[in-house]
Formats: structure tokens, C-alpha cells, sequence
């Protein structure tokens, strides 16, 4: 048997952690995101958005809302630019592991869309220009991930 989850946001509470570090990157992954939830029958209501200094704050928050279990799932939103220093190596490795073990450790979906780019151009076109939005692409990630937890009782 084959399952594929719905996309469908009715009656999901989602949570949002979004850095505002490239706030001019991730406001665009923030608004384009709930836009989505929205179009696939989230309420306004049922969205939190939680606002963290920069990237690296992100798996914090995550874990103390999962530890209070408010949402169905989480997405996590953020820019990591490369600049000259290896900042940016340690920041995104340390997010993306961490994620992944808060992912497996809760069993709550977080979908990754945590843009990491060589340049703000290339963050730029990953949120909104002709790369697409990471930030809708995550929210209807997250939704088809509910869906098929809910579908496939697994």
C-alpha cells in the first residue's frame, strides 16, 4: 500500500520560529509561509509565530515549545549567508543537527527552511525571486507530513 499525505491545514495549530537576523530574507519566508498555511485552511489563529534573534536560537525555542506541546508541527525560518569568516559553517551545521534531533527526539514534525546561501543574492532568489519560496515550500511540506502521520497512523 502506498500512502501520500493531504495538504491540509484544517484544524492544525502551527508554530513558526523564524530569525530576524537578514530580516529583509526572512520576513519574506515568514509572510510567504503563512500565506500558504492559510490557503490550505490553517486559520490565522491557529499560526504562532515566534521571533529569535538569529538562526542559532532557533532549535531553543523549538524545544521548549515542543516540551509544552502547543503545535501540531513547527517551521523553522532563517538565513545563514557565507561571509569571509567560517561563522557561517559552524551556524548552519549546529542548526541543522540540531533540528534533526529535535525532529527525531519529539516525533513533531519541524520542517527545515533555513535558507544557507553563498550570498544575500542567492538568498534573495531562494526567498521569493525565481528560486520559489523556501518558506511556502516548507509550510506545505509540514502540512503533507501531518497529513500523512494522520492518514497512515504511523
Amino acid at each position: 500500500m502506498e500512502y501520500i499525505g493531504e495538504v491540509s491545514g484544517k484544524g492544525k495549530k502551527i508554530g513558526i520560529v523564524a530569525s530576524r537576523f537578514n530580516e529583509f530574507v526572512t520576513e519574506r519566508l515568514v509572510k510567504e509561509a503563512i500565506e500558504e498555511l492559510i490557503q490550505h485552511g490553517v486559520t490565522t489563529e491557529n499560526i504562532d509565530v515566534y521571533k529569535v534573534p538569529g538562526s542559532f536560537e532557533i532549535p531553543l525555542i523549538l524545544k521548549h515549545l515542543l516540551e509544552k506541546k502547543l503545535h501540531d508541527g513547527y517551521i523553522a525560518l532563517g538565513a545563514v549567508i557565507r561571509g569571509d569568516t567560517p561563522h557561517f559553517e559552524y551556524i548552519a551545521g549546529e542548526v541543522s543537527r540540531s533540528i534533526g534531533r529535535l525532529n527525531l527526539d519529539y516525533g513533531v514534525p519541524i520542517v527545515f527552511g533555513i535558507i544557507t546561501a553563498d550570498t544575500m543574492d542567492d538568498a534573495v532568489e531562494r526567498a521569493g525571486g525565481k528560486k520559489g519560496n523556501k518558506g511556502r515550500d516548507a509550510a506545505r511540506t509540514l502540512l503533507e507530513i501531518l497529513g500523512l502521520l494522520e492518514k497512515s497512523h504511523i
